[in-house]
């Protein structure tokens, strides 16, 4: 599915975000569109992250603006939880909850939230959970499960709230290399899908196959962006060609 340029899904004005006195994100406006799938690059410390973690009010905003959907989530009487019901997030470390099996961690929200009874539930959860190619794990516990298994049910369980945008948080960097790869293709088949998304990574491949626009942030700021063709191979500023000369 094409980028609707007619449509921002996610927009950003002026944002800045400190933790104290530290400056974390110093500048950042940027529009996010339907169907576009954005991939954020750049070193440890850039603000990548936080970022990404102020698109669904993580972290709150310290001033600026982030429009999601027509919600302005920088307005503190936003019900942020109903932002999120159509903001799906994807972390580093699954988050998923251990004491519950595959099927309770993605039917919680749903029937909790009152968006589906408990069968229509677990019909969509099976649904989401064949999408991932993980069905025979219904019944299994997180602890049962491989790293790349466990970010799968965690994407499954994102998809359980039909979001419109999908917000990835590093969803590779806490695997083994050989299961990078399975939690990947998921990925790529809801770029394939339409699925809005924002992803901070630092898998420069899935970046240049995937990307319809890549971002490389450093020290608070949004240095440079363009596609992945501008980005790595023909890119502009001095601090984006000195961390790539590193990282590729």
């Amino acid at each position: 599915m094409a980028v609707n340029k007619d449509n921002i899904k996610i927009h950003v004005s002026h944002l800045k975000k400190n933790f104290g006195t530290l400056e974390v994100l110093k500048d950042i406006s940027n529009d996010i569109f339907e169907g576009e799938v954005v991939v954020i690059i750049g070193p440890s410390g850039s603000g990548k992250s936080t970022f990404l973690r102020c698109m669904n009010r993580l972290e709150n905003i310290t001033s600026g603006q982030i429009v999601i959907d027509d919600y302005d989530i920088s307005d503190k009487s936003i019900d942020i939880n109903k932002v999120r019901e159509n903001v799906g997030m994807v972390f580093q470390h699954f988050n998923l909850f251990n004491n519950l099996n595959v099927m309770r961690n993605l039917t919680l929200a749903p029937v909790d939230l009152k968006k589906a009874t408990r069968e229509e539930a677990q019909t969509l959860a099976l649904r989401m959970l064949d999408r991932v190619g993980l069905v025979d794990k219904a019944d299994a516990f997180p602890a049962q499960l491989s790293g790349g298994q466990k970010q799968r049910v965690a994407i499954a369980r994102a998809l359980c709230m039909n979001p419109d945008i999908m917000l990835f948080d590093e969803p590779t960097s806490a695997l083994d290399p050989e299961m990078v790869g399975e939690v990947l293709s998921v990925m790529k088949q809801l770029a394939a899908e339409g699925m809005t998304m924002v992803i901070v990574t630092h898998e420069i491949g899935f970046a240049r196959e995937v990307a319809d626009r890549v971002i490389f942030m450093d020290g608070g700021y949004i240095v440079e962006e363009g596609t992945p063709e501008d980005i790595f191979q023909n890119p502009r500023e001095p601090r984006t060609i000195d961390f790539l000369n590193k990282v590729l």
